[in-house]
């Protein structure tokens, strides 16, 4: 699997850079958005939106969500070479999830560099985070001569069904960090991933099944897929900001301590307030609560669900989701060679080391 991402990264980005070409022209504003009623400026739009969207893209990511909606049509028996430009719906959506979610969490890093909002402003990230959730739907328009009609609106129809659910996602998670107590219980943090990390990858799997004109069955198995793989993926992100807090690792991309930082309730604080004793669990809530953390303060934190094996818990979760996601796989018909990457890359998401 890790052969795909460099295979086809830079093709993802080739794809990309036609719907948001790295140097804006009026000519581009016509033919993409449609003629202007008065007049267009580039210049604007170059700065407000395609420069934005470009430095995030250029700071990295592996761009899976792209690469596993070609795997998977790759694995339904079509040519992923076919479907290049679908791939982009995902990671635009993805990313501009990023732009909007650094602003609300009020985050300083992303990717090794400060994030978009402390660069190019919070109305600019804003606009442009905003933006990449409409972008990519001139995918599926521009598209008409390759889907037939019901293709088109059943596209239209799952995208709008995901996106809204994302947005109960982040909901639930901005609502648990702003409350001191730690309030949630298991179950609803797997539905908030997966309504805030699984409805994305749910539009791989859901676009990838759609845009190939596969059975609803086959639709449906590839989306219980990706929900729990990215459920896992959630979970094992959670586990890698503790482990790479406590390495001092510098290539992580996040601050040191990022996650409670912000007063995350994850699944390891979630457990460790059910089974640590009341004054640790009240220590523990008073560091997520803070305005701000030493570094000494977030070592306490991590202490504290290390005192219960919350890391422990947190990554047998992770695996037992990953092979929930993999038997979903077992009764669809998949090319082999493809069929094996999707199951490895169930492993992935919870062995990577950022």
């Amino acid at each position: 699997m890790r052969e795909r991402f460099v295979e086809w990264r830079p093709r993802i980005d080739d794809a990309i850079e036609d719907l948001v070409p790295r140097v804006v022209e009026e000519t581009y504003l016509s033919d993409f958005f449609g003629e202007a009623t008065y007049q267009y400026q580039a210049e604007a739009i170059q700065a407000a939106l395609a420069d934005p969207l470009w430095n995030l893209l250029d700071r990295g990511g592996k761009r899976w969500r792209a690469i596993l909606l070609l795997v998977i049509v790759e694995a339904l028996g079509e040519d992923p070479e076919e479907y290049l430009p679908f791939a982009c719906i995902p990671e635009i959506l993805h990313n501009g999830t990023i732009i909007v979610d650094d602003v609300e969490d009020g985050a300083r890093k992303r990717r090794g560099q400060e994030a978009l909002h402390q660069v190019f402003g919070t109305d600019i990230a804003l606009n442009a985070g905003n933006a990449m959730y409409f972008i990519p739907l001139k995918v599926i328009d521009r598209n008409a001569d390759v889907l037939s009609d019901s293709q088109r609106l059943q596209s239209y129809e799952m995208l709008t069904h995901e996106l809204n659910r994302t947005h109960l996602g982040q909901g639930m998670d901005i609502y648990w960090h702003n409350q001191e107590a730690v309030t949630v219980n298991e179950r609803r943090y797997y539905e908030m991933c997966a309504c805030k990390t699984g409805c994305l990858a749910r539009i791989v799997a859901r676009l990838a099944a759609i845009v190939t004109d596969q059975p609803d069955e086959v639709e449906h198995d590839l989306a219980a897929y990706a929900e729990e793989m990215s459920i896992a993926f959630q979970i094992g992100d959670d586990i890698l900001d503790i482990e790479h807090t406590l390495d001092q690792a510098g290539d992580f991309g996040k601050e040191f301590g990022n996650d409670i930082r912000e007063g995350k309730k994850t699944l390891m604080v979630i457990y460790t307030a059910e089974h640590a004793p009341p004054e640790e669990v009240a220590r523990l809530e008073e560091i997520l609560w803070a305005e701000d953390n030493t570094d000494e303060e977030i070592l306490k934190a991590i202490e504290i669900m290390q005192s219960v094996d919350a890391l422990e818990y947190a990554n047998d979760r992770a695996e037992e989701l990953a092979a929930s996601a993999r038997g979903q796989l077992d009764d669809l018909d998949l090319e082999s060679e493809a069929e094996s990457d999707l199951r490895e890359f169930t492993r992935f998401v919870i062995e990577r080391e950022a």
